[in-house]
């Protein structure tokens, strides 16, 4: 890893789970790691359930848009985590990698995305302990 580490977020439409998390890293490292997110297969825009959870964390995501996934975006990147996309995820050696289970918000309420959002946010501080980066921002 070289001395900013990168970090890649990764779920199957890019629209919720892989948007929150790489918003809170963004948000929580303050610029310590560079982050990345993409989908395998992309969304037309971010879940509005995610937008307004975040919100309420004091962190905007509604200018974010789904990104596809890139062989580039893994081979640049030195933690992947991914979020529900299978197989779709290309391996390559000497990349730390982390499959993250979290419920799916598409389709889901404010209500539901809440404890998500939330569950997210302490694996993030995880990773970023184990990235041996401070939060800034908790």
């Amino acid at each position: 890893m070289s001395d900013k580490p990168s970090v890649l977020f990764v779920c199957v439409h890019n629209a919720g789970r892989s948007q929150m998390a790489a918003a809170y890293l963004t948000a929580l490292s303050g610029g310590q790691v560079e982050v990345r997110s993409a989908g395998s297969a992309p969304a037309d825009q971010v879940n509005p359930s995610a937008v307004t959870a975040m919100a309420e964390e004091g962190i905007d995501i509604a200018a974010e848009t789904p990104k596809v996934l890139t062989t580039a975006a893994v081979q640049e990147s030195d933690v992947v985590i991914t979020m529900g996309c299978g197989d779709t995820c290309p391996i390559f050696p000497g990349k730390r990698y982390e499959d993250w289970e979290l419920d799916d918000p598409a389709g889901q309420g404010l209500e539901s995305v809440r404890p998500i959002r939330d569950d997210i946010k302490q694996r993030i501080l995880g990773l970023m302990e184990s990235l041996g980066v401070s939060p800034v921002n908790a």
